[in-house]
Parts: structure tokens; sequence; C-alpha cells
């Protein structure tokens, strides 16, 4: 396990690096992506992003231009905020038993990479990267806003419960190299399209509790995608509406996606363990906040399938 400093003595020691994303990008994998890329070519080295066709609308600005062509020839490969082979993009499938150095924050990291740097206290994998770029002097505004990015959106803007002081710290060092951090603040947090407001009116209009009002479900079908036209962008965090709920302490979000099965996001207090409710499924991530995908299941045994695990989980702890 290399320490942050041990980063960036291996980035300096290499070159003709590509940057790997999740599947599904947000604005972690994203942020310190481009922060990433833009160190590597504040230290004179070539470095392009592998090119995830997943990217909404809402994170292209942090990532334009950064795109590798095809037929790049790289010699490093670096993997960011991503713990899991069955994350890797398809484009990037042939890559899981080559990348040279893996950076993320998921206690449910499967050690992949050839070298690793694996914080799990870390609320966001921008909070590691933070300290990397400190190591090699390439806090620029430009590395700055897109680690913000990373920060805020990976913590919802710092409200998640496994958000610490460091977190902070590491906001405030960011707004200091002089980042306009309200605007990021307002287009992530404070904006929402009408055809968005509409989609969580119907999301609340549907909302099931099980366990005594403890565990709340959304659920959005393909069907309701179709019917209100929905984009990936349309649809960005909605993980976190059933966690604004009164006396809910596990919330489980269901998207059903084209090949039919569903996309599952777990948000949780103290009680449930989020990671083992998905892992039961071959998902994982954070105590707080894991996902999963269930296949070959009709909505209402996937939702019964969940819910099951999370009262059996909760249920250790009274």
């Amino acid at each position: 396990m290399l320490t942050t400093e041990q980063v960036a003595d291996f980035l300096r020691a290499h070159d003709n690096y590509l940057i790997l994303t999740h599947k599904r990008p947000d604005g972690d994998t994203l942020g310190c992506a481009a922060a990433l890329c833009h160190m590597l070519r504040g230290l004179g080295k070539t470095a392009w992003l592998l090119k995830n066709e997943e990217v909404v609308a809402l994170y292209t600005p942090y990532v334009d231009g950064l795109w590798a062509a095809d037929g790049y020839a790289y010699d490093t490969v670096v993997s960011v905020d991503l713990a899991a082979l069955s994350l890797f993009p398809d484009n990037a499938e042939h890559l899981q038993t080559a990348v040279d150095l893996a950076i993320d924050h998921h206690p449910s990291y499967e050690g992949f990479g050839r070298l690793c740097c694996v914080h799990p206290e870390c609320a966001a994998c921008g909070e590691i990267l933070y300290e990397v770029a400190v190591a090699l002097g390439q806090v620029t505004p430009e590395v700055a806003l897109a680690l913000y990015v990373a920060v805020s959106t990976d913590t919802g803007c710092f409200v998640y419960s496994n958000v610490t002081a460091n977190t902070h710290r590491v906001a405030a060092a960011l707004i200091d190299a002089g980042i306009d951090f309200r605007t990021v603040n307002k287009r992530h947090f404070r904006t929402k399209t009408k055809k968005r407001l509409a989609l969580e009116a119907r999301l609340l209009d549907g909302m099931e509790f099980f366990d005594g009002g403890r565990i709340v479900v959304v659920q959005l079908p393909r069907s309701l995608q179709e019917e209100l036209a929905l984009s990936e962008n349309d649809t960005d965090d909605i993980a976190a509406l059933g966690g604004l709920v009164e006396g809910q302490d596990c919330s489980i979000t269901m998207k059903e996606q084209p090949d039919g099965a569903w996309k599952i996001s777990v948000r949780t207090g103290a009680r449930v363990n989020a990671t083992e409710v998905c892992a039961r499924f071959g998902g994982g991530g954070h105590r707080a906040a894991s996902g999963c995908v269930i296949s070959g299941m009709t909505q209402e045994q996937a939702k019964l399938a969940i819910v099951c695990a999370a009262e059996e989980v909760g249920a250790q702890n009274g």
C-alpha cells in the first residue's frame, strides 16, 4: 500500500499515462481523473483519460479535451475511484490486469492494481488526490476545481455521514486555490430541470416503506423513464431522494436498466451496513453508501430480495 508521497514519486518516475474511470461515472471519478491528468501535464508528462461513453452532460465540462485518441500508445495505467473489476467500462475490460496504480477510497476495493493507494477513511477519492497534488506541487486552480467537484459531489455537498473534518479542510484548501466554488455548488446542488422535478414528484408518490418505516424504497422502472423521456442526466443522484424522509435509516433506490436488470443504490445510517447488504448480490462500496445489480428478477422479486437483505443486516444491530 503506497502513501500519497510514494504515489507522487511513482507519478514523477513514469510517463505516457492512461487514466481510467468507472462505469456510470460520477463527479468523484471524473473529477479525480481530470485533476490527475492536469497534475501530470503540469509535470510535463503525457496523460489522457480513456473515453467513458456514459458521462452525462452535467460533468462533461470537466473532462472535455482530455479523452485519449484511438490508438494512443500508453505506458502507465492508473485507475481512480474504481473499486471492482465489474466497474470497468466495456472498453476498459482488457485493462483489468494492466492497472499499474489504483487510487481509491472504497473498503470493497478488490486489489487488482499492481500498486495501490487506498484510504477508506476518506469520504471521497478526491481527498486522496488532493494530498497527491500537494506532494507534487500541483494545486493549481484547474486541478483544484476538478477536485472540488470530486469531493463535493461524492459527499452530497458535505452532508453524508462519512464526511470528516479532513473533508472540510480539503475543501477549504481547494477554495483557497481561487476556484469558483459558488458556481459549482449552484450547478450541482441548487439547480433542477422541470423534467427532474416531475420525476421526483412521481418517485415520491410511489415510495414504499418497510421494517416499520425504517426502510424506504424508491423505484424507477423503464416504463417511467420512457414516459418522461429521461436521460441519464435527468436521473443523476436520485439515490439521495429516499434519504430525505424523516424516520428512515435505510434508503434503497432501484433503477431498471435497458437489459431488465436492476441497478440498486443503498444509503444507510448506523444500523444497517450498506456494504454487507450489497455484497449479497455481488456489489460493494462504503458502509453507508453501496451499490449492486440484481439480474434475472422481476421488479417485485428484486425489491423483496434487497429489502429482505437490508432487514436481515439491520436486525444484527437492532
